[in-house]
């Protein structure tokens, strides 16, 4: 797939590894929608990068933000072409820690954004784009990351190495 004239859907676009992909597509000539949670860098993201950029404050993990940040792309860009997902969080906890087991509410929320909350951008992205036109043979692409920790986890990260693992 060519990045030029692309619409990608980056989520964690705001910093790290998202918005160095944010900077290299709108590099090559494509248009971006950053899902982040941290609107202050998100919209400094777009005040820097200019009129090919747009930022929508979003909760992977919650359906209907996810949806609206979705609608809100396809109003303003017309399609989406590529979804790749960075969005994630951490969180030390134990299984059985000084204060006993780790509470189960702590585990799902990183579970919740990191593994969730990746198929549900995914889901809804593909939902758009199966109703682009064949190029190549391909509607779009989707590219998920995960993490080492999926196969090596570390003391204290139960649920994020879970989550990585999905």
């Amino acid at each position: 797939m060519k990045i030029e004239n692309s619409v990608a859907v980056i989520t964690g676009g705001a910093s790290g590894l998202g918005l160095a992909t944010v900077e290299k597509f709108v590099a090559m000539g494509a248009k971006v929608s950053i899902f982040d949670f941290n609107d202050i860098a998100g919209a400094a993201v777009v005040e820097r990068l200019g009129d090919n950029v747009m930022f929508v404050k979003v909760n992977v993990a919650d359906e209907e933000s996810v949806k609206a940040a979705i609608a809100a792309t396809i109003a303003r860009f017309k399609m989406i072409n590529i979804c790749i997902n960075y969005a994630g969080i951490g969180g030390a906890g134990k299984t059985v820690g000084k204060n006993g087991a780790l509470p189960l509410s702590d585990f799902n929320k990183i579970l919740q954004v990191n593994l969730v909350g990746t198929f549900n951008v995914l889901s809804n992205a593909a939902e758009q784009m199966v109703k682009n036109e064949l190029v190549n043979g391909e509607r779009g692409v989707i590219i998920n990351t995960a993490s080492v920790a999926a196969y090596e986890g570390q003391i204290g990260q139960a649920a994020y190495s879970a989550s990585k693992g999905g």
